[in-house]
């Protein structure tokens, strides 16, 4: 797949409600720019409705990728009804409820690739990724037999994993995956030396998530979300001296789309201004070579052992 270097991330659209006419909105600029890559999942809430609607008589203009394997999330925080209705279903189709869940059962892993060709409205995905399974799932074999059939069937071009650490490095070597996405930023540069080699030798494909780091520099206090926690502490500790200049925003993305072995950086929005500023930042291309050793002469510095890939 000829990738451009920005993709556009559907998470946001989802989670924070946005409308139609934004999320038409969005991927109209996306493609007036060049931004050919539009990357969602079953468990963003909605996203993949609002995609679907959005690439009619557009679809053939972008590169489609989603994510299995993540039980589907409803916009809003679920009720305890909801929760319970959850449970009752997953009792009555005999998927058993453990530690993965239905979500990695290979009967509810095909209704979930079958709901999402519905809701994207298309008869045949670029990339379906499985969302950041365990390894001991991958292990297992047969969720990677059923993306198997799913590309075998022409209802995806190619297959993927999305996740970080053991899991993503077995993944990368199992050689069934094309395409591997993981976190890579300023605050998760684990990923250069663990993962990033192998998927270069293995002739993977590299998708980089979360490329801003979520931009938590910008706030002066630590983050309410406990998923954001980690980058917030670790950027408290690492103290970049280009965070507290004018192109902060640029040069983490910059970062990102330098790192050897990256095709191309997912970044996700509800804003016009922010996607146009996305666009720009990515325009100026690579760091310069010092600009980028600096960065992770900086990692290596102060990172800890247990700095590990954030999912």
């Amino acid at each position: 797949m000829d990738v451009g270097m920005l993709g556009f991330g559907g998470a946001e659209i989802g989670f924070e409600g946005a409308s139609d006419h934004t999320v038409d909105a969005l991927i109209g600029t996306a493609l007036e720019f060049g931004v050919n890559v539009i990357d969602t999942a079953a468990m963003y809430a909605d996203s993949e409705e609002k995609i679907g609607r959005a690439l009619q008589g557009r679809r053939g203009q972008f590169l489609l990728f989603t994510k299995c394997g993540r039980f589907a999330q409803p916009p809003h925080h679920p009720t305890g009804f909801f929760l319970r209705a959850l449970c009752k279903l997953r009792r009555s189709t005999g998927f058993a409820d453990q530690q993965e869940s239905l979500d990695w059962h290979p009967r509810a892993l095909e209704w979930n690739i079958e709901q999402s060709l519905r809701r994207l409205k298309t008869d045949c995905i670029d990339l379906i990724q499985l969302h950041s399974c365990s390894v001991e799932t991958l292990r297992r074999g047969d969720v990677i037999e059923v993306l198997l059939r799913v590309r075998e069937a022409g209802k995806a071009r190619h297959i993927g994993y999305s996740g970080d650490g053991e899991a993503a490095s077995y993944a990368i070597q199992c050689g069934h995956f094309e395409a591997l996405q993981i976190s890579i930023n300023v605050a998760d540069q684990e990923p250069l030396d663990l993962n990033l080699p192998l998927a270069i030798k293995h002739g993977i494909g590299v998708i980089a998530k979360r490329p801003i780091a979520n931009g938590l520099w910008r706030g002066s206090h630590s983050p309410d979300a406990p998923e954001s926690q980690p980058y917030w502490d670790r950027l408290q500790k690492l103290q970049y001296e280009f965070l507290r200049g004018e192109h902060a925003f640029e040069t983490a993305l910059r970062f990102t789309l330098s790192v050897p072995g990256v095709h191309t950086a997912i970044e996700g929005t509800t804003s016009e201004a922010h996607l146009r500023r996305n666009i720009e930042s990515a325009s100026a291309g690579c760091l310069t070579q010092d600009e980028f050793d600096v960065i992770r002469a900086r990692w290596k510095e102060v990172a800890r052992e247990n700095w590990v890939g954030q999912m």
